[in-house]
């Protein structure tokens, strides 16, 4: 169980700091339940969940975990998906970007980022899905590392440069 003022990963809302732990004053909630008052720190509002929920919920990084994470990025491979049907890779991407694991989003990033370039360098056009998910990717990824290693999220990126020049821009 998480505790008050603790920093967590929730579902699609990703970095949510927990405002309180106890039973919801809200009406049509079971109060005999225990709730987590969730405030995500990208956007304004509150989200309550059932202790006991079902999606995905873990703590964040550590600043220790994070550091090793970064000085790891070289090392990672690229998330390649098997087949280039939009479906597929649509499911593909969804599925790496809902996970929140740190170092397949950081492979998806890589990959997107090279399929953009090469795409530029020969001429065609840069995948819309490639993009949507790549953002998608980088403010998971990066929103985490922000809270992780107290930084504002736009100092991240600068920050994983100094750490690791030859990460994709």
């Amino acid at each position: 169980m998480f505790t008050e003022g603790q920093l967590v990963i929730y579902g699609g809302e990703g970095v949510c700091r927990i405002a309180a732990v106890g039973p919801s004053s809200l009406s049509g909630t079971d109060k005999t339940k225990l709730y987590y008052t969730l405030t995500p720190l990208t956007r304004s509002g509150t989200v309550l969940t059932p202790v006991d929920t079902k999606v995905l919920m873990r703590p964040i990084l550590s600043r220790q975990e994070a550091e090793d994470f970064i000085a790891q990025l070289p090392q990672l491979p690229p998330e390649e998906p098997e087949s280039r049907s939009m479906r597929l890779l649509k499911e593909f991407y969804q599925q790496i970007v809902t996970s929140y694991d740190c170092r397949r989003m950081a492979g998806l990033i890589r990959s997107a980022v090279r399929r953009r370039k090469h795409a530029l360098r020969t001429g065609r056009k840069v995948s819309q899905m490639d993009e949507r998910y790549l953002r998608r990717a980088e403010n998971a990824l990066y929103g985490e590392l922000a809270a992780a290693l107290d930084l504002p999220e736009e100092e991240v990126l600068p920050y994983i440069r100094r750490t690791c020049p030859q990460w994709p821009e």
